[in-house]
């Protein structure tokens, strides 16, 4: 028999580090999603759509960051760049080229993949607080890049964005119509992450955050594997900023500089770091802060400071993971 190189193993072969999961979590998840749905469908009639829509996209964001951070084990600090290139490049489209919004997003959500691959495949050869260092380098450069470069706008922005017909057919103008529009891409994306987490790239990505060694020792291409979940957290994360530019009509320096990259981690950890359902709970709480409390200023800043030492003292877990770890379920 030929012999076979374990660096040779394929990039999709199983791993048997991974604990399997507690019977009847499928049936919860399935019972979450559902609750979920039902709740986004009557939401608008009791809250403002615009807020509503502003939560989505960061929940869709957050969701996107915790895939990388919460089941890949790799702590960006630029997951801004991502973001905001999108939010730019699908305003830019939509307003001087005229595209329908999905194909505005669509765009935008190819050229932050795009820069994602290029970005992992530099920051992914090296660990720890240096890959975030790398990460968070390279942001800035997207920052003051967008701060110079004609089409952003500058310091303005770009302005005005047309939120046009979707498919050339449906008025988005309409709050109501583009929060169910915004509602199907959270949706949509939340099921991809879902799906990536519990498959076997997944359950090999879990094995490589929780013992990395050991999953080189068994032949796995380690690399490879951090590149396609650091790609496809972007891709995620572009998804997010490009929808949220069609929906506030904006694209500006706030979107691609480094405090939204703070602000995501924020999210992320006080809902809870590698649970399905916790950064978009952490999103909603912390979007609903800096709403609510407006009128305090710049002390929103300090409130979610002191929630967030809260939430590291006492209880690193975040809201859900808290709710998962006295259930015994994964959540």
């Amino acid at each position: 028999m030929a012999n076979v190189s374990l660096a040779e193993k394929p990039l999709e072969a199983p791993i048997e580090a991974v604990r399997p999961e507690p019977r009847g979590t499928a049936a919860l998840h399935r019972m979450i999603f559902a609750g979920l749905v039902v709740v986004l469908l009557v939401a608008p009639f009791l809250l403002y759509p615009v807020f509503l829509m502003k939560v989505l996209c960061f929940a869709l964001f957050a969701s996107a960051f915790n895939l990388l951070l919460g089941f890949g084990g790799l702590m960006s600090f630029g997951h801004a760049a991502y973001f905001g290139m999108a939010s730019y490049i699908a305003a830019y489209s939509a307003k001087m080229w005229g595209l329908t919004p999905e194909l505005a997003i669509l765009l935008g959500t190819l050229v932050g993949t795009a820069l994602g691959l290029v970005f992992g495949a530099l920051a992914i050869r090296r660990q720890g607080i240096y890959f975030s260092m790398i990460t968070l380098a390279l942001a800035q450069m997207i920052y003051f890049f967008s701060l110079q470069a004609p089409f952003t706008g500058g310091e303005d922005g770009i302005q005005a964005v047309p939120r046009g017909y979707l498919f050339g057919v449906i008025n988005l103008a309409n709050d109501f119509t583009l929060y169910y529009v915004v509602a199907a891409i959270f949706l949509f994306g939340l099921g991809v992450i879902y799906r990536i987490i519990h498959s076997p790239f997944g359950q090999v990505m879990k094995a490589i955050r929780d013992n990395e060694p050991r999953a080189i020792s068994l032949g796995y291409r380690v690399n490879q594997y951090k590149l396609l979940i650091f790609v496809l957290s972007t891709a995620l994360a572009s998804l997010a900023g490009a929808t949220k530019a069609i929906v506030f009509q904006l694209a500006s320096l706030t979107d691609v500089n480094w405090p939204m990259s703070g602000e995501v981690v924020l999210m992320t950890l006080v809902g809870g770091l590698g649970t399905v359902f916790g950064p978009m709970i952490g999103a909603a709480v912390i979007i609903a802060m800096e709403n609510y409390l407006a009128t305090f200023g710049a002390w929103v800043l300090v409130v979610q400071g002191v929630i967030f030492v809260v939430c590291v003292l006492a209880f690193r877990e975040g809201i859900v993971g808290l709710i998962a770890r006295m259930t015994k379920r994964s959540l």
